[in-house]
Parts: structure tokens; C-alpha cells; sequence
């Protein structure tokens, strides 16, 4: 395929998939994987083997008025995603975890959910 026809949704579908050929999740270490919208931000914890969602969060549901030092807007509600992600694993007893991008670069919203797991108590 051509470079020059190749669409950003094209091109993240390809990481995407490089990505997760190479990951995999289980019960005592589950997969973080992180969606963005435009708007929102989801996360959720999920064992591979048994084909189940552990734990699920996203922007909706997180209460917006904790210490996020720095960050602003979306970026400071991703933190708040990881870090609530992070509490309800330890609730279950999950202490390290996979992270799964998604295909999405390492940056922005995408790195703030994984700062706020590793804030929250999660080692990956």
C-alpha cells in the first residue's frame, strides 16, 4: 500500500494490530486497554484467556476533582481514568497489568491514563 494513501485510521489499525500480536492478558495479569474518543476516554481491564472484562472505567463515571498536578482538560480526566483504574484492580487484587495502547501513540491522553495507573499502585 501507498504511504501517501494510507489514512491515520489505516495506519493505527496496522500498530494496532502489531501490538496485540504480541500481548495478551490474563487473570493475575490482565491487559489495559485504552480507547479514546474525541471526548471521552475509556479503559478497562481484560483477562485474554477467559474472555472477560475485570474492570471498566471511563471518562463518564470518574469524579473530576482530584489532584492531577500539571495536566488540564482531557489530558487531566485520562490521569483520573488511570488512577481509578488502578484502585478498583487493587480492590480485586490485581497488582501488574499489560498495556495496550490500542495502536494510539504513547503520548497525550494516552500516556496520562498509564501515568495515572503507575500513580494508583499498578506496575506494568
Amino acid at each position: 500500500m501507498n504511504k501517501k494513501n494510507t489514512t491515520r485510521r489505516e495506519t493505527r489499525e496496522r500498530r494496532r494490530v502489531r501490538v496485540r500480536s504480541k500481548i495478551s492478558g490474563t487473570l493475575v495479569k490482565p491487559r489495559l486497554n485504552v480507547h479514546r474518543s474525541l471526548i471521552h476516554i475509556y479503559g478497562q481491564l481484560i483477562d485474554d484467556i477467559a474472555g472477560q472484562t475485570l474492570v471498566a472505567v471511563h471518562s463518564k463515571s470518574v469524579d473530576k476533582k482530584g489532584d492531577v498536578g500539571s495536566r488540564k482538560g482531557k489530558t487531566a480526566v485520562a490521569y483520573l481514568v488511570g488512577k481509578e483504574i488502578a484502585k478498583q484492580a487493587q480492590e480485586k487484587g490485581i497488582k501488574t497489568i499489560v498495556f495496550d495502547r490500542a495502536g494510539y501513540k504513547y503520548q497525550g491522553r494516552t500516556q496520562a491514563v498509564a501515568d495515572g495507573a503507575r500513580d494508583g499502585g499498578l506496575e506494568f
